[in-house]
């Protein structure tokens, strides 16, 4: 970094789900820009949790246990950032989130069928080994349309093809939110709402935040890559009313956002390391 100043980032993800990036790579990543702690935030896996901690220990570096479950409130899709995963809960986790990818699985297939069928000469079963790991969701049919020359961008991707007023979007099925908060909480984890102004106005996070904070949510993400400095400030204000611990993240993806760098996103976040702290307090 520029200063003697500590940083953290506490959301990023590898190529165990939407990412790019093995989490040895995200690990080395900030080593060298001097991030640490980390913590990675799979989507609705626990996957990449193993090598990530054995790959921090090795490299010095602090790591924390993530995920970052999708959940639904109301029909509308929320992200939960669960942090501090004990080892003994992993396979649970991954048994817990496997029918809701199997659902995904057969959404995608279908989404890319829709968009075959239309002209859009993408393969599922080509997409599939190009992901690495198995895990497939629509950042990695994005990156599909973009490389045939359908889209510019995984960006402009989402924002016609892929977007949910997309003729060939198919929707998925997730896990009711408080279900997951009260999880949370039962395996000992800390849960923090990820990023809640891409899903809410001031009024309607107020309002969940009421109803959330009755199933024990522990916190929400206040500073955040595509967060204005007003944004922040309210988010922090509105944090200290409902008594939530704060957190943050670049929501790093490699070149899944090619824009957004592992611990400064944009170019100007910046995460103290006060919030990893206060979340590590949590967790113990």
């Amino acid at each position: 970094m520029m200063n003697n100043e500590k940083y953290c980032d506490l959301h990023l993800h590898s190529y165990y789900s939407d990412g790019t990036c093995s989490p040895t790579e995200v690990v080395s990543k900030a080593k060298s820009i001097g991030i640490s702690p980390i913590a990675l935030t799979d989507h609705n896996t626990v996957k990449g949790l193993d090598e990530l901690l054995a790959e921090a220990e090795k490299q010095g570096i602090e790591a924390i246990a993530g995920i970052e479950f999708s959940v639904d409130y109301r029909g509308k899709e929320l992200h939960l950032l669960a942090y501090g995963i004990s080892k003994k809960y992993f396979a649970e986790i991954e048994e817990k989130m496997d029918e809701y990818l199997k659902i995904r699985e057969r959404s995608n297939r279908e989404m890319v069928e829709a968009l075959c069928s239309a002209g859009y000469l993408i393969d599922y079963d080509e997409i599939y080994k190009k992901s690495g790991n198995g895990y497939v969701n629509r950042a990695h049919i994005g990156a599909e349309l973009v490389e045939k020359g359908y889209c510019s961008s995984i960006r402009e991707a989402f924002a016609t093809l892929l977007g949910k007023d997309s003729p060939y979007f198919r929707p998925r099925v997730f896990p009711n939110v408080f279900d997951i908060i009260d999880y949370i909480g039962k395996i000992g984890a800390v849960s923090i709402l990820a990023h809640p102004f891409l899903q809410f106005n001031e009024g309607e996070l107020r309002e969940f935040l009421r109803e959330s904070k009755k199933h024990g949510l522990d916190g929400m993400e206040t500073v955040y890559t595509e967060f204005s400095d007003e944004q922040t400030a309210c988010l922090k204000a509105v944090a200290k009313e409902f008594d939530l611990i704060e957190g943050g993240g670049s929501d790093f993806h490699g070149s899944t956002k090619p824009d957004v760098a592992l611990g400064v996103g944009f170019g100007n976040l910046r995460v103290p390391t006060s919030i990893a702290d206060k979340i590590k307090e949590k967790m113990r």
